[in-house]
């Protein structure tokens, strides 16, 4: 089974080794018709604690690293 990758922008990086990546869904509702964003907070493994607040990251599934942790940042994505 292949790998999930995710692109978000990093909202919290005042843990350790550990970003706060805020990702953003978009999809049509079913009754409506009208576009609905739904967002949701994923922890990503950044060994280097490289990506700041702002940034636009990918992320991509891993084995759980934490007990929160199931994600790796793996490059950061095009603005």
């Amino acid at each position: 089974m292949p790998k999930r990758i995710l692109q978000g922008v990093v909202v919290g990086d005042k843990n350790d080794k550990t970003v706060t990546v805020l990702v953003e869904r978009r999809f049509t509702h079913p009754l409506f018709k009208k576009t609905v964003r739904r967002t949701k907070r994923y922890r990503a493994h950044d060994a280097q604690n490289a990506h700041k607040v702002g940034d636009l990251v990918r992320i991509e599934e891993c084995a759980p690293i934490s007990r929160n942790k199931r994600w790796t940042v793996i490059a950061e994505g095009g603005a």
